[in-house]
């Protein structure tokens, strides 16, 4: 596994932390974080879910965080399986933390957990002023608006 130092670049840079410290964060993850397993999908034009296996959890033991536009999902196990006996044990229901980070207008429109899986719909919501705008152009330059007023 070959990791790659920034401490170089934070020398000569300024104001590239957060870009620097996403780029570490995610060759981390990629290489140490595989449990709960999760798709994304895109749902739509600006429309998107995420769908994380999360057999064996119920609704209250997830939550779900937006912070700093990072989308935290944890999963913390109540021990309820001190009064059964498992023949096996084959169903991994450990406590877990995802972190998915989230583009500059992306909102989470809501989740719902159904049949193991837990489905947070996200959209990606510019603003008006943001957004492409086309310019309609002139016709007859020749002709000029004349404005009236006083003069002082």
């Amino acid at each position: 596994m070959r990791t790659i130092d920034f401490s170089p670049l934070y020398r000569s840079s300024i104001g590239f932390d957060r870009v620097f410290n996403m780029l570490d964060n995610a060759t981390q993850d990629a290489n140490t974080q595989s449990y709960p397993p999760y798709d994304i999908e895109r749902t739509g034009e600006n429309d998107f879910r995420i769908a994380i296996a999360v057999a064996g959890f119920s609704g209250d033991e997830l939550s779900i965080e937006v912070k700093d536009r990072a989308l935290l999902v944890n999963g913390q196990k109540t021990d309820k399986s001190k009064d059964r006996q498992f023949l096996h044990h084959g169903i991994a229901a450990r406590d877990f933390e995802r972190r998915f980070q989230l583009a500059e207008h992306v909102v989470v429109k809501g989740a719902d957990l159904e049949n193991g899986l837990l489905n947070i719909d996200l959209s990606l919501e510019v603003p008006e002023e943001l957004k492409p705008r086309t310019i309609k152009i002139g016709g007859d330059k020749n002709k000029s608006k004349v404005l009236e007023g006083k003069v002082a």
